[in-house]
Order: C-alpha cells, then sequence, then structure tokens
C-alpha cells in the first residue's frame, strides 16, 4: 500500500446527506432517509469492501448476537426466522436484503474510507476528505448534513495487551477481530484470554467444532444469564397473528421485560446476583466451584451481561470440552502459558479475546472553519449531536438493550429534523450548551475495561436533559419521536 496519497482533480461531489458506514446503522439510516426526507440526495460511504459493518468483519467461530433479533432487528423490517438469538450469517443476510430490496446498496460506495470532515459556517457544509480504493486516492466530498454510523471500535484491530514473552509462544496467537479463515484448530489445544461476550460464544463453538480442549482464562468472572436461542412466545405469536403485528408484538414484550430486568438489577442487585447464580449452579452441578470462576466482585449490570443461548456454554464444561481458570498470566512460554498461580497451560493455538478498540465517530478528524475539533470536549446532546458541532449527528446504541432500538429512534429524530430545517428554511443547526450550572459526566456509566480505557477520548454527557443519556427506550421514544425540535440547547440559523 503507498504511503502517498494524490488528491484527486476530479470536481467535488456534493449532497443534502452524507453517511458513513454501511452497517446495521448505515444501512437503518438509509431506509428513513429514503422514506421520511425523500427530496434529498444522499450516499454512504462505506470504508471496506463490502456492506454489514460488524456482521461482515467478524468471522470468528460461532459469532452471533447476544440480544435477542426482535430488538436487534429493525422497527419496519421484521425478523423472520424461528431462531432469536441469530448467528453472524443469517444478520449478514437481513442487513443485506434490507438494503437490496429498497434500493440501498445502490447508494454505498466501497472502499471509501472517510478519514476527515471539515465545517465551512460561511457555506454551511461538510467537506469531506475520503480515501479510495487500495490505492487510497484522496477525493472530497461536500454534503450539508454528515451523519456517522460508522460504529464505536476501530476496525483495524482489536485490543491487545502486552504480555510477556509472547514472542516465545510457538503456537498461533490470533484475535477474534482478525480471524484467519485458514486457521485449522481440529485437534488442538486452545487457550482463549478474556471472559467477555466474544469468549463465550467462540468457547463452545470451537469446542463443539474439532477443538481437543478449549480452555477460556479469565481474570475474573463474568456475569451470564441463559435463554434459549428460539423464542416460545414469538413463534407462537408468528402462527397466530399477521408477521408485522406479530413483529411489534414480541419486540415490545421483549423491550419492556429487558427494562424491567434492568431496573431490576439496578434496585436489587443481591437478588439478581442470586437469581443469576442460581441458574449457573444448576446448569453445571453442586460439584462446579461457581464462587471461583463465575461470581464477579461487581453488581449485575455494572457490566453487559453475557448470553449463554441453550446453555451452550455450560453445557460444553459439563461434557468436559471447555475448562475455566480464573488466575493472571505471568508470561507466555513456547508451549502455552504460565500463570501467577504457577499453573502451566498448554497451548496448541492462544485466542486473544481481550476486547475493542473505542474510537469516537469512527476515527474521523473533524475541523470547524479551520479550527481542529476535540470531541473529548464536547456533551453529547439527545445521545446523537455533539455541542457547538453543526449539522452532524451519530448513532450510537444502547449499552443495556439492543442497539437498534436506540438506532431507530436517532433515524427517526435526525429525519424530522432534517424536515424542520427545510420548511423553516434553516441552514444549520448545532447543540450549544448556555447553562452555567451544568456538569460533565462520563459518557457511559459502565466498568468494563474497553469502556474505561476510551473514555479520555469520548465526549461526554451533562447532568440534565437534553445532555443526559438515560438509557431507557420509552423515555428516548417519547423524546426522540414525540418530543419537539426546538429547545433552549438548540441553536438554529438561516
Amino acid at each position: 500500500m503507498p504511503d502517498t496519497q494524490i488528491i484527486s482533480t476530479s470536481a467535488v461531489e456534493h449532497f443534502d446527506v452524507l453517511i458513513v458506514g454501511a452497517g446495521l446503522s448505515g444501512i437503518g439510516a438509509a431506509w428513513h432517509l429514503q422514506k421520511e426526507c425523500p427530496s434529498k440526495s444522499f450516499a454512504i460511504l462505506e470504508g471496506r469492501a463490502a456492506s454489514g459493518g460488524t456482521w461482515d468483519l467478524f468471522r470468528y467461530p460461532g459469532i452471533r448476537s447476544d440480544s435477542d433479533m426482535y430488538t436487534l432487528g429493525y422497527r419496519f423490517r421484521p425478523w423472520k426466522d424461528a431462531k432469536a438469538i441469530a448467528d453472524g450469517s443469517s444478520i449478514l443476510s437481513y442487513i443485506r436484503e434490507v438494503a437490496n430490496d429498497h434500493g440501498i446498496d445502490r447508494r454505498i460506495r466501497y472502499q471509501h474510507r472517510v478519514v476527515a470532515a471539515s465545517w465551512s459556517t460561511p457555506e454551511a457544509r461538510w467537506t469531506v476528505e475520503v480515501e479510495c480504493g487500495p490505492e487510497r486516492e484522496l477525493r472530497r466530498y461536500s454534503c450539508s448534513f454528515l451523519w456517522m454510523c460508522s460504529g464505536y471500535y476501530s476496525y483495524e484491530g482489536g485490543y491487545l495487551p502486552t504480555f510477556a514473552g509472547m514472542d516465545r509462544f510457538k503456537g498461533r496467537i490470533v484475535h477474534p477481530q482478525n480471524w484467519p479463515q485458514d486457521l485449522d484448530y481440529s485437534g488442538k489445544s486452545v487457550v482463549v484470554i478474556g471472559s467477555g461476550a466474544t469468549a463465550v460464544t467462540l468457547v463452545p463453538a470451537m469446542a463443539n467444532s474439532g477443538a481437543a480442549h478449549v480452555t477460556m482464562l479469565q481474570r475474573s468472572p463474568t456475569y451470564m444469564t441463559m435463554r434459549p436461542s428460539k423464542d416460545p412466545f414469538a413463534n407462537k405469536m408468528r402462527r397466530r397473528l399477521p408477521l408485522k403485528l406479530a413483529y411489534a408484538v414480541t419486540r415490545w414484550r421483549n423491550v419492556l421485560f429487558g427494562m424491567y430486568f434492568y431496573q431490576l438489577c439496578k434496585r436489587q442487585p443481591e437478588k439478581v446476583k442470586r437469581l443469576l447464580l442460581g441458574g449457573v449452579r444448576q446448569a453445571l452441578g453442586p460439584d462446579y466451584d461457581v464462587e471461583k470462576h463465575f461470581t464477579p466482585a461487581y453488581k449485575p449490570w455494572d457490566q453487559r451481561l453475557c448470553l449463554v443461548p441453550d446453555a451452550d456454554f455450560f453445557r460444553a464444561i459439563r461434557q468436559g470440552k471447555v475448562s475455566v481458570v480464573t488466575d493472571h498470566i505471568e508470561t507466555f512460554t513456547e508451549s502455552g502459558l504460565k500463570l501467577k498461580s504457577g499453573q502451566e497451560l498448554a497451548a496448541d493455538i492462544i485466542v486473544t479475546a481481550t476486547g475493542l478498540v473505542l474510537v469516537p465517530l469512527g476515527g474521523v478528524r473533524l475541523a470547524i472553519d479551520g479550527r481542529k475539533v476535540e470531541t473529548s470536549e464536547t456533551f453529547i446532546y439527545k445521545g446523537m449531536m455533539y455541542s457547538d458541532i453543526p449539522n452532524l449527528a451519530s448513532v450510537f446504541g444502547y449499552t443495556n438493550a439492543s442497539w437498534t432500538l436506540k438506532a431507530d429512534l436517532v433515524c427517526e429524530y435526525v429525519c424530522r429534523l432534517l424536515n424542520l430545517m427545510d420548511r423553516k428554511g434553516y441552514r444549520y443547526c448545532m447543540p450549544h450548551n448556555a447553562d452555567p450550572a451544568l456538569t460533565a459526566e462520563p459518557w457511559v456509566n459502565f466498568s468494563s475495561g474497553y469502556i474505561q480505557r476510551a473514555l479520555k477520548h469520548q465526549p461526554k454527557q451533562g447532568s440534565k436533559r437534553p445532555w443526559k443519556l438515560y438509557q431507557n427506550y420509552v423515555l428516548d421514544l417519547l423524546s426522540l419521536r414525540f418530543g419537539s425540535l426546538r429547545d433552549r440547547a438548540m441553536t438554529f440559523v438561516r
């Protein structure tokens, strides 16, 4: 890949809206834009050579959703599969079917990686710098409104701590985000470092597809919850009701139960802890050391719960295919890992399921009238716009529920906003904090390592509306779908 970039001499192509990212959020944004703002010209700029975002990028064994597809799916597109907890390829097909059925796929410009965007107040437009194709030719586009749907983590690679002795290991080290398609783990001993959603997905999948044995090595336990991959209620509704109605009923049922369970975790954490650990004990039997390996030091929902569909993870443990070790790594060795307890783990393959690298706004550099913008110095407005940044919105889903619930609401709000601006002749809008009593709070109140590592680079939330994130679908629905577009914080300019 060349080190130098050539700026294309072709004319700057202008759109009313540029959507960055052709994953779950970007395709959803395009659907809403076509339906609710049909006069708007737009394009989707996708950095990779394929659509689907996360669901095309991640190729590790067992890749699946960790929430049900009745809430992870789009509000406007019923999920038809019998499995509510879906595998990655089914989710990818779902996203691409939406794009194909509505002509959105023709709006996508692949291998168009947005690297910078500069706002001009006199022109009321963004100029976007894009690296195009394998040669990374630098082109410029312009738009009146920039819509960031590029997710929340770096696509370049996952988080990998520096472990002592990694270069000594004679086997293969892989990260789930860059899973090699030629990796043959048949008959091999595998150690998976980590105990988050990726590890809990990978471990039983590898154990059940040829690995000799899989060990999950964790520093500390994670709360896990079980549910069937097929939702009996949802499938019953589909047999008895029209498809769209059945989907809506199941979606609302799951939304409300999720909200109830989250509030129960916050208000009665010890009760929920007993409930969750009781389920694990029942799945693993009375002789398993649940206290050591499955009892976290934190409260339920201080970090995201890990989903175990059909108890597959626990079943693999009981069958002897999987072991869980709770310890710290002292060093890699030629044949595996030496732990601080003195125990040694032999491995042919070590999988570092050690998390993601979070980046704000897809890592795009922003400037306003020639001045560099530090997103870490901004407040986030209604979970989607940023203080003193005009005509820009982003999509970030819920941390305590399915991503798409919030994404759909953001899309509705942005389209309402664009239509209001057209009706009133506004050239741009911009949230601005003029409240001296507003105090800054962390963007997300989560203790997970990947969140804590990134907080200093992220925007802040405020101590009250409209700068505070409530992580509550019903409150957001009332605000974003039905609430006023005008408030003291939002400035409109003709």
